[in-house]
Order: structure tokens, then sequence, then C-alpha cells
């Protein structure tokens, strides 16, 4: 095959006056420039803090504590305990998935850059563009099912300290909206957002450690290794433990979700092809330890099982721990673990939504692209996608008033979603060959291609699966309403797409002023190979 070259220059790199253009710019901005963008946002994260925001938006024991007495209907301890390791092992395919695409092609657009740049050039600019929506409703319906869980446990210790008070939905639909509120206040400040992701990481640790110490220390007596590892519950109505176990992962499944986060500020650490594949690994890592021993501290806890299930609390979780403490006080007081954690679960999950609504919005994929994808030259946070996507957190909120089984079928919605975004750039790497692309640090050969074919399969199983109704018989108040979460964002993105996108939507072409002959290839004059941008030819 002839092997053309395509030049990543902002301009054609031919001529004296436009090396000019590359003078002064570092390693980092060079190969931004060279992918057609400009350094926008300064670059304030350190490996850590880029950590810290992966795994405290990923967050896998706390997510755990949210959904732990939820999976035990579909299986009981096994679901929890084995869920957990099966899925950590698929996220490890997702991750060394995504970090490979991150080390050859680092870009804050993460996978709706990638599927543009990878995909047929016949078919790039729409592949890319779905991807992109698919990515941003994702982390919507993510930050939602954060709140809401935050929410829940906030008005669920208010209800254990005051036993009188009954829970309504309008309840927990205030504390939602304020909580997403408060956490919107942390993300419009750029230079402080590095610093609030390692703080969160501590958090996140800090508080996994008191409770795995204190509730089994506490607790007046304990479960055996026999229920912890070998008891099955199925009270979903499925006749088959089959059906039930799967329905069931989803719960352990949400507890590894969101691993793309690192890649998006890409464009905010120096090194990001090293950097980001450290963050994500190290996310899928902590996130396995982390929720596995989590489980099994909590289910040697377990006191009574029914009495979870009928707290007026509506946190199982908080009813755990009164029941291990035998203290009101001392149940919210590491409720209060929960809740903090998961305060720096959703900052963490705004920083996320913001990056991709604005570099989604830098290359025309959003109505109203030019207002969100303005950077703010004082604050450094793209302010205006930052605001849009927390506004529509609050309009999503309010979906719980009317349907509280509707709102749960984004949380499957959030996971399905992601990993559609991941699968569509991975498809086309696959289509065109792994080894057409130049590889960054981070590359594993064989295991890589692996990798690849365990998310496409795991994506067409989740995309099934999950939209089976999780309890039968069926009825509208427990249905499984995913689907319909798919058909709305879908007819959205086509109806944008003929609306709008189709001739706003900025591929290749627009992004390199019509050079767009091949590979990725040709470093500008008078740069190093180290100053270069990752290349293919097609």
């Amino acid at each position: 095959m002839e092997e053309e070259q395509l030049d990543y220059g902002i301009k054609h790199a031919s001529s004296e006056d436009n090396v000019i253009e590359y003078k002064g710019l570092d390693d980092d901005a060079l190969k931004l420039a060279e992918m057609g963008y400009t350094q926008d946002m300064k670059r304030n994260f350190s490996v850590l803090s880029i950590l810290g925001v992966g795994f405290s938006l990923t967050n896998s024991w706390w997510a755990i504590s949210a959904a732990l007495v939820t999976g035990i209907n579909s299986g009981g301890p096994v679901l929890i305990i084995y869920g957990i390791m099966l899925i950590a092992l698929i996220s490890v395919c997702v991750g060394v998935s995504l970090s490979e695409l991150a080390s050859a092609l680092p870009n804050a657009g993460g996978q709706y850059f990638w599927a543009n740049e990878l995909a047929p050039r016949k078919y790039a600019k729409f592949a890319s563009y779905l991807t992109g929506w698919f990515a941003w409703a994702g982390s919507i319906f993510t930050s939602a099912s954060v709140a809401l869980g935050v929410a829940a446990a906030m008005v669920g210790c208010w209800q254990l300290a005051h036993p009188d008070f009954v829970i309504l939905p309008w309840h927990t639909f205030v504390a939602y909206e304020l909580t997403n509120v408060f956490c919107f206040l942390f993300n419009c400040y750029g230079r402080i957002l590095p610093s609030i992701g390692s703080a969160a990481l501590y958090t996140s640790l800090i508080s996994f450690f008191v409770i795995l110490v204190i509730v089994p220390a506490k607790a007046p007596t304990h479960q055996d290794a026999k229920f912890v590892f070998t008891n099955f519950v199925n009270n979903t109505g499925w006749a088959s433990n089959g059906i039930a176990f799967i329905v069931g992962l989803i719960n352990t499944n949400y507890a590894f979700a969101c691993l793309d986060c690192a890649t998006h500020l890409a464009e905010e650490v120096h090194r990001p092809e090293k950097m980001i594949p450290i963050a994500i690994m190290g996310t899928v890592a902590i996130g396995f330890v982390t929720s596995w021993f989590f489980s099994i501290s909590m289910f040697f806890s377990m006191q009574d099982l029914d009495g979870l299930f009928s707290s007026e609390t509506g946190v199982p979780i908080l009813q755990l721990f009164y029941q291990a403490v035998a203290s009101k006080a001392g149940a919210i007081v590491l409720e209060s673990f929960i809740i903090t954690t998961g305060i720096g679960c959703l900052i963490a999950s705004h920083t996320w939504q913001s990056r991709l609504c604005w570099s989604f919005a830098r290359d025309g994929g959003l109505p109203f692209s030019a207002f969100l994808s303005h950077v703010h030259p004082m604050l450094d946070v793209p302010l205006q996608a930052h605001l849009v996507s927390c506004v529509i957190v609050a309009i999503v909120g309010c979906l719980y008033l009317g349907s509280y089984t509707a709102f749960n079928s984004m949380i499957t919605a959030c996971i399905v979603l992601l990993y559609i975004s991941y699968s569509i750039p991975v498809l086309c790497l696959l289509y065109r060959g792994r080894s057409t692309i130049r590889h960054g640090p981070f590359w594993t050969g064989s295991f890589g291609l692996f990798c690849n074919i365990v998310l496409l399969v795991w994506t067409t199983f989740t995309l099934v699966m999950y939209s089976f109704p999780t309890v039968q018989p069926v009825e509208a108040g427990n249905m499984n309403y995913v689907s319909a979460v798919y058909a709305v964002v879908s007819g959205i993105i086509v109806t944008d797409w003929f609306a709008r996108g189709r001739g706003g939507y900025r591929g290749q072409d627009k992004r390199r002023g019509g050079d767009v002959s091949g590979g990725m290839s040709a470093a500008p004059p008078n740069t190093t190979a180290a100053g270069a941008g990752s290349s293919y030819s097609r």
C-alpha cells in the first residue's frame, strides 16, 4: 500500500514562515498544534492530581456502597464479590484499549477525536460526531446518578436522626439540586482543580480505610465465610439464576464506569502520552482493591438483611452502619465519609463533563458551539461548558420527581453509552489495522488486540443484556426504561446532525485546512522526533 503522509500542523509547515508558527512551543503544545488545536488550557495537573480526578470519578468502593444491597437481590454476596472480579478484569481490557489510544493520540477530545482520526475518511466525520454525543450524554447521566446518591445519603442521615420524618421524593430532589450547585462551584477556578483532585483521592482512601476498620470491629456478630463467598440470592423473579446474575452486574459495572475521564485532561498535564495511561490503569487497580475489600468487610459485618431492605432511611448502607455500631451518631459519622467521598466524585464528574463539552464544542459538535468552546482567560476553565452541563444535570434531576424507575434507567445508560463511545474508535482502529498507527509509550502489542476484542464483545453484551428488566413480572413501576433513554439520545443526535452538525461539525478537512491526504506523520521542520506527533499511514 502506498504510504501517504498527513501533516498535523495548523498551517502547512513547508515554508519558512510556517516554521516560525512553531517556535516558542514546548513539545506538548507542538503536538497539539500538529493535531490542529491551540493550547487554550494551562498544564497545571500532575500525574497524582490526574489520578485523583480519574479515581475520584470512578470511585469503585463508593459506587459499591450505593449499590451493595441492591445487588443482593440479583445474586447476593456472590454477585458482588465475584462480579467485582469479573468487571475488574474487563476493565483492565477497557483501560488498556483507552490507554493505548490516549498514549498515541493525546487530546482532550478523547474518544471522539480518535474516531475522527482512525475511521475511514468517508465516515470519519459522523463516527466522531456520534462518539462525542454518546460520551457527553454518558457524562451527564453519570453526574446525575452521583448527585442522587449523595442526596439520598444526606436525606437518609436526617431521617435516621429524626425517626418521625417521612422521606418524600421532593426532599431528595431538593438535596440533589443543592448538591449539584455546591459541586459546581469547585470547577470554576482552574488553578485549584489539581489540588482538589489530589485531596479527593486522599479523602476517598482515608474514608475507605476508616469504614473498613471500624464497621467490622464494632459489629456485634459476623457472618461466616460461606455466607460471604457462596451465598447466592435470587429475589428478582427471574426463573434463571444466570439471568438474575447478569442483570445484577449493572451494579458492579457501575463501580468501574467512566475510565475515560483522565483522557479529557490530556491538554492540562505535561507528557500526557505517559501520564494518562498511568492514571487510567491506576484507577482500575485502586478501584478493584478498595471495592473488593470493602464488599467483603461489609458482608461479614451484616446483621439483619431484611432490616436493610425495610429501613426508613432508604439508604441500606447507612442502616448497615447503624446495625454494626449500634449508635445513630456513629452511623451518621460513618455515612458522612460516604457523603464527602461522593461530593469529591461529583466534582470530578463535573470536571469530566465540562471538558467533554468544551472539547467537542470547539469542533462544532454541539449547538451554540462558539459559546460552549470558550475558555475563561482568568479562571482557566471552560466556564460556559461547565455551566451548561450542570444546568442540564439539574434539569435531568426533575425526572426523579416523575419516575424513580425511569431515572434509574439513566444509570444503565451512562454505562452502556460510554462503552459505545469507547468501542467506535477501537473498531475503527481494528478495521484500519493496529500496525498502521505509530504507537505511544504505552503499547501492549498482541495483548492490546485481545483487550480491544474484549471491549467490543462486552459492549455488545451490555447493550443487549442490560436492557432486560431487572425483576419479573414486569410492570410500569419496575420496567427497565433504558431502551427509551437510548431512543431519546439517538433522536437528539440524528436531529442535530441533519439540522446543524452535518455542515457545521469540523472534521479533519476543516481542522487541517483541507490537508487530509493520509497518515499522521510528518513533523514540522527543525523539530526533533520527541516533538513530533503520532503517525500512521492509511
